[in-house]
């Protein structure tokens, strides 16, 4: 079943009203009771005694205030609906609350154009990867403050690469990785890109405005038949961070064989096999061809 956009109803709160419902350090706590609770529904008074409040016909109040919208009330007690979790989602991902700063560090791999070193960098929620010697950029994507906390560098690097691989990719799938509304696909041939790749695939929820942008390899991570060529190798595609892949980062492994319709290949070289995928220009993935390398 399909639902068009209509127009508001009485049931329909606009946006100005709901974000001043939550603008309460009492609303915000009562919502983080109900996201911290073991057990949910949670009833009245265990709800006010997680909450520093004294005065219970005030947390009443405030109760009520977020119950439709952002809390459930049913006869065993109050839940979180999805817009109430969403709130608690952003405030302890560091949305709206944290600006970090963190110093550049090191990460595992090479450069897949000279071979230096690699140095992660964090600026205003965009976590970069580029070459210490050559400064060729391995990805520049935006990542949650959330993320930074409680997590070695090391940690940060993986939780990034993870983050990286399955929102690109549910991208691809036309599924927006903010909102999940429809996400479309435009492929992209202009040189001026901060990833350093002249062919790329750029994504854009109709509902919501998300944007990404990709290098087209990268559209593969989770591909089966791209983890079972390296399985076949003896290795786990989904241990390896998308940077250390030339093919996620590098023009080179990219060609484009036809624009009306698009047709795009990814060459994706291992050991003494290649693989190459055969992508539409939703880079969905029409055709793969395997042979030895240097045939």
């Amino acid at each position: 079943m399909r639902v068009d956009e209509s127009p508001e109803t009485d049931a329909d709160i606009d946006p100005a009203t709901a974000f001043s419902v939550i603008a309460s350090e009492t609303r915000l706590d009562i919502l983080e009771a109900l996201w911290r609770a073991d057990d949910r529904p949670v009833r009245f008074s265990e709800l006010f005694d997680a909450v520093e409040l004294a005065d219970s016909g005030q947390f009443n109040y405030h109760l009520q205030e977020l119950t439709g919208q952002f809390v459930s009330q049913g006869t065993d007690g109050y839940d979180l609906r999805h817009a109430g979790a969403q709130v608690i989602r952003a405030v302890r991902a560091g949305t709206f609350t944290r600006t970090p700063d963190i110093d550049p560090f090191p990460v595992t791999g090479a450069c897949t154009r000279c071979g230096g070193g690699l140095l992660a960098e964090y600026a205003d929620e965009q976590f970069a990867i580029d070459c210490e010697d050559c400064g060729k950029a391995h990805g520049e994507y935006p990542f949650p403050p959330g993320g930074l906390v409680d997590r070695t560098p090391a940690e940060v690097a993986t939780a990034f690469a993870e983050r990286v691989r399955h929102l690109h990719c549910l991208a691809a799938d036309g599924v927006c990785p903010d909102c999940a509304g429809r996400m479309g696909t435009e492929i992209s041939r202009d040189g001026d890109c901060c990833l350093d790749v002249s062919v790329r695939a750029e994504f854009v929820c109709e509902r919501c405005r998300h944007e990404l942008c990709s290098p087209v390899g990268l559209t593969l991570l989770d591909n089966s038949r791209v983890a079972a060529f390296y399985d076949d190798h003896g290795v786990d595609l989904s241990s390896r961070p998308y940077w250390t892949l030339p093919w996620c980062v590098d023009d080179q492994y990219t060609s484009v064989e036809a624009t009306d319709p698009w047709r795009l290949a990814v060459r994706i070289p291992l050991a003494e096999a290649e693989l190459t995928a055969y992508l539409d220009g939703d880079l969905q993935p029409v055709e793969f061809e395997r042979q030895a390398c240097g045939r």
